[in-house]
């Protein structure tokens, strides 16, 4: 009787694990055991002290909050309707900070103004705000551990060769690096990576399906979309000698031939981190110049910017107190296209060697465009007019966290999100959640075309005439596969309908409804794929989740 678990204990002078205890080893068990330090994390274990179930969240991360808090303070949002539950209070605890005038300490309200993603970036009549400073996001999600007494083991990475205890179709536990146990009930894996989910044996998949998988039109290779943003425009030499093809290629351009327009392959669209900068000279701190810097891994943008292409300052977009959240853009640009083939299933130690690679790349870049004589004048005096945020991430040289890991695994669950769906081409069963961004896949790798010029592939932006629901069954291992796990970030998607669900707000969203599903399959002692529709629908709607947009929601 998991449920009453906290009574038991109680009643037995045993006390709940608290925060002190992460250094420990031991056994720990509650109803309900997340794995993960995403949004997403946090949002299922606040809504699980809600429901009144003992939650554990067992991170390897320090920080809390992922993204959200890791340096993408320029929220992916699409359509602020659908936001609803503790997603849309997280965003009013934004909002009450910013609107309190001591938030304002590098500029003024008034000079930041109430520019947003389309519509204002404070919202007083709702009372939300979806624009914001790093350490303002994670400060908001510390105090939701704190208000809730969350229990969070920090830095503890999940053994993923032997940490699984299953029995039948559950997880009965698993074990950190450290040797410490989790039992619970029912778990959730809140990682970017899926790496629970792997671990328990529950398919799933990597890369891009080719478009007859799922009958769609924008998966696979898309070497044919011309309407791109992030592509080159103008015919650029790949080679290190222009025109001489034995001189050998420029750094980062792939010798592989481009596959077929609309085949698969395992290939995983760029990574990049979100930098927080600024330009105000009191809070200002140099791009760094990386160890092992080699001006000619840049060469490329340097040809790029030769053409005249003058776009490389267009996404420093203003976040407050005269910081950016600064995204890729353009042809060439943060993301390290490429370097994360390996990432999803790598170890600990080569995924940490991939993400140095990614700030070794993007540190080098910065230093490039504001140091090279290879670069123009008011390119370089333009770059040094702007740095690193001196008062964000300080305890990592101001550098984030985070690395922003678009997509990793997919599970493969009972019911796949695609396209179809998303553009509203087919009905949506059992509705958790919705989702309104575009379908935005970043580019996946970068090649000599026909013509023997530069090219890259991959990037692809559909904008969506509407809302979409998102299934339960998207969030749900299949019977046969699991029965106690729930799955709200490496949703069971199709790669080109992830590029619109792996928003942060989505993920807050299904972080919630995930626990509202497990908490009545506690109750009821059932499965997760047991869960009665109806009973699922209406507790979301008492949470004040939108499930679609209808008078009743």
């Amino acid at each position: 009787m998991w449920l009453g678990l906290t009574v038991v204990l109680l009643a037995l002078g045993i006390s709940r694990p608290s925060a002190s205890m992460a250094g420990k080893k031991g056994s720990y068990q509650a109803d309900l055991i997340i794995y993960g330090g995403t949004s997403a994390a946090v949002i299922a274990a606040v809504e699980a002290t809600h429901s009144g179930l003992h939650v554990i969240v067992v991170s390897p991360d320090a920080h809390m909050g992922g993204l959200t808090s890791g340096g993408l303070g320029f929220t992916d949002t699409g359509n602020k309707s659908v936001i609803g539950g503790l997603a849309r209070d997280f965003y009013h605890r934004i909002w009450q900070h910013y609107n309190d005038s001591t938030a304002w300490n590098w500029e003024k309200r008034s000079d930041f103004g109430n520019r947003g993603q389309g519509t204002v970036a404070m919202d007083g009549e709702n009372r939300t705000m979806w624009i914001f400073e790093p350490h303002v996001a994670e400060q908001v999600f510390e105090e939701l551990i704190r208000e809730n007494h969350l229990t969070i083991f920090r830095q503890e990475c999940l053994n993923r060769k032997s940490g699984i205890i299953r029995k039948g179709s559950q997880i009965i536990s698993f074990s950190t690096l450290s040797g410490k146990c989790f039992k619970g009930r029912i778990f959730i894996d809140a990682t970017y990576e899926g790496d629970l989910m792997a671990a328990a044996g529950v398919p799933y998949t990597i890369g891009r399906e080719g478009n007859a998988r799922y009958g769609e039109t924008y998966n696979g290779v898309q070497a044919d979309i011309k309407e791109r943003g992030h592509f080159f425009k103008t015919d650029i030499d790949p080679y290190q000698v222009p025109g001489v093809k034995e001189s050998g290629l420029l750094y980062g351009i792939s010798p592989e031939p481009i596959a077929v327009n609309g085949s698969g392959d395992k290939k995983v669209q760029a990574y990049c981190f979100r930098l927080c900068m600024t330009d105000k000279p009191e809070n200002r701190m140099p791009f760094p110049k990386p160890e092992k810097y080699n001006p000619s891994d840049y060469e490329l943008v340097a040809r790029v910017l030769d053409t005249g292409w003058m776009d490389w300052f267009a996404k420093y977009d203003r976040i407050p107190n005269r910081k950016t959240d600064t995204n890729n853009h353009g042809p060439f640009s943060s993301d390290f296209i490429g370097g994360n083939y390996d990432y999803p299933e790598a170890s600990y130690e080569a995924r940490k060697e991939i993400i140095q690679a990614h700030e070794h790349y993007q540190k080098g870049l910065l230093y490039f465009l504001s140091n090279d004589p290879r670069v123009s004048s008011s390119v370089r005096e333009k770059m040094k007019q702007w740095g690193l945020a001196a008062d964000e991430f300080k305890d990592n040289g101001n550098w984030p966290h985070q690395l922003y890991i678009r997509e990793a695994r997919r599970m493969l669950g009972v019911f796949v999100t695609t396209e179809l769906e998303v553009t509203g081409q087919k009905e949506v069963p059992q509705s958790i959640g919705m989702g309104s961004y575009g379908m935005d896949s970043h580019n996946v790798q970068r090649y000599v075309n026909a013509a023997g010029k530069v090219q890259n592939e991959g990037d692809v932006q559909v904008h969506l005439k509407a809302p979409y629901s998102i299934s339960y069954g998207s969030i749900l291992p299949k019977r046969e596969d699991c029965t106690n796990l729930l799955v709200p970030v490496c949703v069971s998607a199709s790669h080109i309908a992830y590029g619109s669900i792996r928003m942060e707000p989505v993920f807050m969203i299904l972080g919630q409804s995930a626990v509202v599903a497990a908490e009545i399959a506690l109750k009821k002692k059932i499965a997760l794929q047991d869960v009665p529709y109806p009973e699922l629908e209406k507790a979301l709607k008492a949470r004040h989740q939108i499930m679609r947009l209808d008078a009743g929601h």
